[in-house]
């Protein structure tokens, strides 16, 4: 059996790839800039990098890092050399639009036309929100068990990375998943009270949601990312309000369990909350 080359392989989602493949005795070849031990060095945003890590392969897991126009070229390289491409995209992507109303939405959608175009075998697997952005709210709960932020009547579905990783995996050794554009969320819908409420119970200290206006929220997050990221996550939150995110059922039907509640995100990464 040849390797699968995991790009990503040190992420949230890239890791449990690894870990789940290796369950499974399909051999790895888990890429990273920080490889772990057993790994390989590459840099997704440099071709000339990633090349010698595809001798023997024809199946890689592909994700975004840095901006969708540098990943483009490393694209073209698989084209050239591997047969199928599961590519980690995002819930935001919409296919109804001819231009995408966001940028993170815009950014996936151009990796994955890049993909389309590159004549190989693909799976996009387009995760909501992810459960593991709630580590964001880690300092604050260790330090005060108080979580301070916009609209926290904000209802998504927050998906365990553990389902993306299952998904993927099957579309990654599996048939019957070329061509498939896999929407995934967690179990219901969850405001972001709810969650610290909840991961507060779970890591075994309370936890609250102290509302903020929405300027000084943008302020804060300002400190961390760029200013069209801010403003697209504030746009979401707000919509959330009225409109709590969907839920599908994707991943029961691909990998035949019951997709993870939150609860048990929250269990799972209890010690990061203490």
């Amino acid at each position: 059996m040849k390797p699968i080359l995991v790009a990503g392989a040190t992420g949230n989602v890239g890791s449990r790839v690894v870990t789940e493949l290796r369950a499974k005795d399909v051999p790895v070849r888990a890429l990273s800039r920080n490889p772990p031990p057993d790994g390989v060095r590459g840099d997704l945003a440099k071709p000339e990098t990633i090349a010698p890590a595809l001798d023997g392969v024809d199946t890689v897991f592909l994700m975004l890092a840095g901006s969708a126009e540098a990943l483009v070229p490393t694209v073209s390289l698989l084209g050239e050399r591997v047969k199928r491409v599961v590519f980690l995209s995002s819930g935001a992507v919409d296919d109804s639009l001819t231009e995408q109303d966001n940028a993170i939405g815009a950014w996936h959608r151009t990796v994955e036309e890049a993909i389309e175009a590159a004549g190989v075998e693909w799976t996009f697997l387009r995760p909501h929100a992810f459960a593991a952005n709630a580590l964001g709210w880690a300092p604050s709960i260790r330090a005060g068990g108080v979580v301070r932020g916009a609209y926290g009547e904000a209802a998504m579905t927050m998906i365990h990375e553990r389902d993306i990783a299952a998904v993927a995996v099957e579309a990654l050794t599996g048939d019957g998943h070329a061509g498939a554009k896999y929407a995934l969320t967690g179990t219901r819908p969850m405001t972001q009270i709810e969650q610290v409420r909840i991961i507060g119970e779970a890591a075994g200290r309370p936890a609250r949601w102290e509302e903020i206006p929405p300027e000084e929220a943008r302020a804060a997050m300002l400190a961390k990312m760029p200013d069209f990221i801010v403003d697209t996550m504030l746009a979401g939150f707000r919509e959330l309000v009225k409109n709590p995110g969907v839920v599908t059922s994707t991943v029961q039907e691909v990998t035949g369990r019951p997709g993870l509640d939150f609860e048990i995100w929250a269990a799972d990464h209890a010690a990061s909350f203490r």
